[in-house]
């Protein structure tokens, strides 16, 4: 048997390997696939499987798959191209009889609206037309999103975005990687559908509060309209179509697309979520 994690060079797919790890799965039976493969070297000096892989390169997708059981398909990066680069690992995954893809997707990503979630939506029907067993891991908004800006949060003494009063069931990006590993050690797990999220939804104003009482600093939250928020990104560098689609998701949680129900992921990870509270605390003790 072996696992293949595709995108392992980033965050999300460096947590699952570790995960893998710590559920007893043999070093040698995972395989940890991506670009830059000189990031993966202290996996691979653990006996981990290290294969060059681009999404982009049916080859090296081929390559990177051969032999495997399961493959965790971690949605691409570059938006716009997902749909492609996505098709290009179903095919191999098809091609090579692994038994299960479990696909990275987005929070409710039947019935949201979010330009964001189109893409997802695209490889889910791929995957329903596929032929190839497969798991949807719809993992809401990461926690992440959030402390990793705060700085910028903290300098300008605001936290703005178009969200309303919408609010986010967000959650690490260690609390999905141990959901992935769950699945992906589990057995029948073709056909199932897993809507994950954080288990303390919140809302904007609640995540600037809350920075403001960690760091002992004044921070509000700056609720705008969509195209002001995008503006204001791009001025702050973001390129002009993403900043849009960013400020369509924070539209996209006013109307309650990443509001989560249920307990997928606390069930899955068998604890509960990490706490906005105590990431943003962490995230800033970290700085």
């Amino acid at each position: 048997m072996s696992i293949v994690i595709t995108g392992a060079t980033g965050q999300l797919g460096r947590h699952v390997v570790e995960a893998l790890l710590r559920h007893d799965v043999p070093a040698a039976q995972i395989v940890a696939a991506g670009r830059s493969v000189g990031k993966l070297a202290d996996l691979e000096a653990r006996g981990v499987q290290v294969r060059a892989m681009d999404y982009t390169d049916p080859a090296s997708v081929a390559n990177a798959l051969a032999g495997a059981t399961k493959v965790l398909l971690i949605s691409g990066s570059e938006v716009g191209q997902r749909v492609e680069q996505h098709r290009t690992v179903i095919e191999a995954a098809k091609a090579a009889g692994v038994e299960l893809i479990a696909y990275t997707s987005i929070a409710n990503a039947d019935t949201t609206g979010m330009k964001l979630a189109a893409e997802h939506q695209a490889t889910e029907d791929l995957l329903k037309d596929s032929g190839v067993p497969f798991a949807l891991l719809r993992n809401g908004w990461y926690l992440e999103n959030y402390t990793e800006q705060l700085q910028g949060a903290l300098a300008q003494g605001a936290l703005a975005g178009s969200a309303g009063e919408g609010r986010v069931s967000a959650a690490s990006r260690q609390d999905y990687a141990e959901a992935a590993a769950a699945v992906l050690v589990a057995g029948d797990q073709a056909g199932k559908v897993y809507e994950l999220g954080g288990d303390l939804a919140f809302t904007l104003a609640e995540l600037a509060q809350e920075i403001s009482t960690a760091a002992n600093r004044p921070v509000a939250y700056q609720d705008l309209p969509a195209s002001d928020y995008a503006g204001l990104l791009a001025g702050f560098g973001v390129p002009q179509a993403f900043a849009d689609i960013l400020a369509d998701s924070d539209l996209g949680i006013a109307r309650g697309d990443l509001l989560v129900s249920g307990s997928d992921l606390r069930e899955l990870i068998g604890r509960p979520t990490t706490p906005m509270p105590a990431a943003v605390r962490s995230a800033l003790a970290a700085a």
